[in-house]
Order: C-alpha cells, then sequence, then structure tokens
C-alpha cells in the first residue's frame, strides 16, 4: 500500500506531462525513487520543465490518500505498470498509462481478441446500426468489445455487445465515479456489471475536452484491432486511429455513402490503404482466428432472424432513453468533429487533436517537402510511426504527397 501511494502521488502532479511522467520514471526507476529525490537530481531528468519539477517537490502524500478512500468506498482497483495483473500490450506502447483505475470484472486483455469499434458521437442511423450489428457480431463469437462510452457510435457499440451477451471494456477520459453523459448512467451500470470500466485517472475527475485524445491511446493500447464505423475527416476517431496505426495495430473500416460527411474520414482511410475496408464481424475476427483459436469461433454466430431481434431490441432500448446530447463546450465541439475551415490552421487548437509523433511530423515539414527517410531522420522516430503519422495527416487533410514520393504542408500554420 506504502508504494502505491508513491504512485498515486506521482501521476497527480500538476504540469507533469506523459511524456515527463515517462521521463522520470526511466530516471528513477520508480515512483518511490523520484518521490525521495530533491530538487538538484530533478534538473537532470531530461525534458523536465522547471514547473514539473516544482511540482515533483511537493512531497505531500495528502491526495494520495484521498484517492485511496474513494477507490475503497467507490469499489475501484488500482493497477500500477509493475503489478502482474497490468496488461503487457498496454504497457508497451509509446507513453502508457502508469496508473489505470478499474471498476468491474478482471480481464486479461493479452488473452483476449479485443477489438474496439470507435465513431463519430454525430452517428447516423446507418452507422449506428452499422456499429450495433458488428458489435453483436464480433461479441457474440467471442471478440472482447473495447469502447469509449459517449453517445452515438460508441454507445451503439456497447449496446450492441451487452445485448450478444458479451464482454465489454469501455474507457472513459474522466474518473470512473463520473457518468459522461449523464443520459448514459445504465449503460455504464451494465458495463460495470458484465465488463469493466477504466481510467487514467483518479475518481471525480471530470471529462474535459483535452483528455479525450489522452484516452484514445489507452482504447487502441488494449486492442489487437481497431474499427472506424463513422468518423468526418477531423475529429476523435482519427485520433484514435492514428494511435492504432503508431502501435501496430490492425485497423478496419466500415465503409459510408461517398458524398456523406460522416464517413468522409472512414472512406479516406480505406482509399489511403490504412484500413481493411469491412463488411462484417467476420471480416474482422478472419485476421486473428490463428491468433486465438481458444477464444473465437466458440459460439456460433447470431442467425439473421436472431440478429433482427437483437437490433431491435438494442434500437428500442436507444430510442426509449434518448435524450438530446447535452451541451459541451467549444473546446470539446473541436476536438470531436469540427474541422478546420480556412487556409490558416491555428496551430495550438491542433495539437489537442494530433498526436506527438504527428506533431513531430508536421514539425519536420515546416522547412519543405520531405521524402518519409528524412522525415525519419530529422524527428528519430521508427520509420512505422512516421509512416502512420502521414497517413492520417494525408486523410485529415494536413499533409499532401508530391512526386517522387516526397510530403509537404497542405495547410499554413498559425503560430502566434
Amino acid at each position: 500500500m506504502a508504494n502505491l501511494k508513491y504512485w498515486l502521488w506521482l501521476t497527480t502532479r500538476q504540469g507533469l506531462s506523459g511524456q515527463q511522467m515517462t521521463a522520470v520514471l526511466r530516471h528513477f526507476g520508480s515512483p518511490e525513487g523520484a518521490y525521495f529525490a530533491d530538487q538538484g537530481e530533478y534538473r537532470l531528468v531530461e525534458g523536465l520543465s522547471q514547473g514539473a519539477a516544482q511540482s515533483l517537490g511537493d512531497k505531500s502524500l495528502d491526495q494520495a490518500d484521498r484517492i485511496l478512500g474513494d477507490c475503497d468506498r467507490l469499489g475501484i482497483q488500482i493497477l500500477t505498470l509493475q503489478d502482474a495483473l497490468y496488461p503487457e500490450r498496454l504497457a508497451a506502447i509509446h507513453q502508457p498509462p502508469p496508473v489505470l483505475y478499474w471498476k468491474g470484472k478482471p480481464i486479461a486483455f493479452d488473452e483476449e481478441a479485443a477489438i474496439a469499434v470507435v465513431g463519430t458521437r454525430s452517428a447516423t442511423p446507418y452507422g449506428v446500426r452499422a456499429a450495433t450489428q458488428l458489435a453483436m457480431e464480433l461479441a457474440r463469437r467471442g471478440a472482447l468489445l473495447v469502447s469509449g462510452i459517449a453517445e452515438g457510435i460508441d454507445a451503439a457499440a456497447v449496446r450492441g455487445a451487452l445485448q450478444a451477451g458479451g464482454t465489454v471494456a469501455s474507457v472513459l477520459a474522466g474518473g470512473i465515479d463520473v457518468v459522461y453523459p449523464k443520459e448514459n448512467r445504465y449503460l455504464f451500470e451494465d458495463v460495470a456489471a458484465s465488463g469493466a470500466l477504466i481510467s487514467e485517472n483518479p475518481p471525480g475527475t471530470e471529462p474535459r475536452g483535452p483528455l479525450f485524445p489522452v484516452r484514445n491511446r489507452i482504447i487502441s493500447g488494449l486492442c489487437v484491432g481497431v474499427v472506424a464505423v463513422e468518423s468526418p475527416r477531423y475529429g476523435g476517431t482519427l485520433h484514435t486511429v492514428g494511435h492504432a496505426l503508431e502501435q501496430d495495430r490492425e485497423v478496419f473500416a466500415v465503409p459510408g455513402p461517398w458524398d456523406a460527411p460522416a464517413s468522409e474520414g472512414t472512406n479516406r482511410l480505406i482509399q489511403e490503404g490504412a484500413a481493411k475496408l469491412i463488411l462484417s464481424g467476420e471480416d474482422v475476427l478472419c485476421e486473428f482466428a490463428d491468433r486465438f483459436p481458444q477464444r473465437l469461433g466458440r459460439r456460433a454466430g447470431l442467425s439473421p432472424e436472431e440478429t433482427r431481434q437483437r437490433l431491435e431490441g438494442a434500437q428500442n432500448g436507444q430510442l426509449q432513453r434518448q435524450i438530446p446530447e447535452p451541451q459541451i463546450s467549444r473546446e470539446e465541439k473541436k476536438e470531436v468533429d469540427i474541422p478546420p475551415g480556412e487556409a490558416y490552421i491555428d496551430w495550438k487548437e491542433c495539437q489537442e487533436k494530433l498526436t506527438d509523433d504527428q506533431q513531430a511530423v508536421l514539425r519536420a515539414l515546416e522547412q519543405g517537402a520531405r521524402k518519409a527517410d528524412d522525415v525519419v531522420e530529422q524527428t528519430q522516430l521508427p520509420v512505422r510511426r512516421v509512416l502512420s503519422a502521414l497517413t492520417i495527416l494525408q486523410v485529415q487533410g494536413y499533409v499532401r504527397e508530391e512526386s517522387g514520393k516526397r510530403f509537404c504542408l497542405a495547410v499554413r500554420w498559425k503560430t502566434e
């Protein structure tokens, strides 16, 4: 328990970014080592800002004690990177969350064919039906469904998996005890009863806009594959796909009408070769059948009539509880689905929507067109992660490919 307090102390330091936290752990070897270090030692940590160093100088454990009390009261478990139950596939990603808060049953992610189904909040009826049926097929055949729990595609996928009697893990941007959106309280309860609610943020954390893109790396990191059902050209869905590509996960996309704004992002993923076009859950599961023979295919799929009945049940349940989407801040709207519409793009606004790799690639292209190998050399990122970042940036319209396989900026950045 004493060791756990140091993990909570480290992860609640104000002004300490995920990258800086990883650097601190790498330098000191453990949160306890960081706790007992002095200011002089903090100055030796690569990339640590002055504000972060000052925050590490606060040795109070009061906040850690409060979090432990809240978790005990709410029935929330805490996993740290050093725990045996911490998923290895998540620990292997760039900047894994040092702490996971967990409510529900234990899930051995490394043994599961975990598939994320993600998409826009502003889903069309076509997208809702596709996500619901896809999740039903995946869950029925033995896959573990992973998603957020927001309205739109996320909620439709969760309902579909639950209708099929499957297990669902929902990764939240806020604290596990903070229901967002509030009309999805019943989904929170159902997921906690049959699966797990997971967050890297302590109880009581409100799901602010900047937390959503950070959360997305965990959704993809827990999975072996990510399916994008509906997404405009800019938004949180493509952010998750970007992380999936960087993490070497399989990416799939459901095609939509060629002129549908809600499907522009998914259609372009297919067009650019970043995602495999799928028309059913079987199109996804066939990629993992040899890898998870004991998990997949143990149950027969649903018959057409069973599928129809369960789809109706999921959709009727949605309609009975349908409440207009809650008003959220302009900042959150920008993060989710609002595309830039001018020749000059505000760099500060776009940073929240871009991964660290994508930002590094954009900076490398500021001086002019570059080949992918040149970008790799300039950024010092692995080739796979550079190529993944370039793919998503092309889909979003920030980068274009010129003759000679050279990449350049397709927008002008406003940095002041």
